[in-house]
């Protein structure tokens, strides 16, 4: 019999996190556009005793999404599927942001929505930017953002890069974008038989966290997570354990929902702590 599968989509702290937690037992299908971040990342898996498979992916590309989305099916049942890749406001520009955070993720939402097997689940990592984004979603922008096709999406006028005034702004439109996507992808992974939510994490410590803090808004961010109820950073393990939880069968009612994972960042961003 052949064992179920995990699809991990993005081989950054994250990802490599995730795959520790849920990969035990799995057949592990490792996927990352940086095709050396892949390879370093699989290393210290193998290192775990957890071998994984690897494969180049370009989630902007939805014919090379198609083609991981064939071969995690070709190695069993699709069981689980998590969507971490994604590109950071201090690290990227406007377009990429667009591009790979919405875009990208509509692409790996349709593909393994035809591949998925009942029973399973899948997870793409929004961001509590999104909680907060400068620019609102309107309602018509959601209704089109839910309906309108992966190939289509750059086309419709909100995600004009030239319509954001910078890169902060991007991010939390897309990360907001993810949780429209979610909630509209559900219904297609429902008629498989399976499930769809996404994880908003707040301020975390790893490489795309810390490129935040080190920005020009990172002394305020640092503030308000150290008067959050936590009191610290998360870590890419506090994501993973609820990444788990998600694809397992205690969340067997849960779908078409976010989870905010930030430590209490966002209550304390909205009363002013830090400020």
């Amino acid at each position: 019999m052949s064992r179920d599968v995990l699809v991990v989509v993005g081989a950054g702290a994250i990802g490599t996190a995730i795959t520790q937690r849920v990969g035990p037992g799995c057949t592990v299908l490792l996927a990352d556009v940086d095709e050396t971040a892949l390879a370093s990342s699989a290393a210290g898996l193998h290192d775990l005793g957890l071998p994984v498979s690897t494969a180049p992916v370009d989630v902007t590309d939805s014919s090379s999404v198609g083609a991981l989305a064939e071969q995690a099916a070709s190695l069993g049942p699709v069981r689980s599927v998590v969507h971490t890749a994604g590109v950071s406001p201090e690290q990227s520009t406007v377009a990429a942001i667009v591009a790979v955070d919405v875009v990208g993720v509509a692409h790996v939402l349709d593909a393994f929505a035809s591949v998925v097997s009942p029973g399973g689940a899948g997870v793409v990592l929004a961001s509590v930017a999104g909680h907060v984004g400068l620019r609102p979603i309107t309602d018509e922008e959601a209704g089109q953002l839910a309906s309108t096709p992966a190939d289509r999406l750059a086309t419709l006028p909100c995600m004009d890069p030239s319509t954001f005034g910078d890169t902060q702004t991007a991010y939390g439109f897309a990360k907001h974008a993810n949780r429209i996507q979610v909630r509209a992808a559900a219904r297609a992974w429902g008629r498989r038989g399976a499930r769809l939510n996404s994880v908003s994490p707040g301020l975390l410590d790893n490489p795309m966290g810390r490129a935040e803090l080190a920005g020009p808004f990172g002394a305020a961010m640092r503030d308000i997570a150290m008067s959050s109820p936590a009191g610290r950073l998360g870590s890419p393990y506090d994501i993973a354990n609820a990444v788990a939880w998600l694809l397992g069968p205690d969340a067997a009612f849960v779908t078409g929902t976010d989870l905010l994972v930030d430590g209490g960042f966002l209550p304390a961003l909205l009363s002013g702590a830090g400020g």
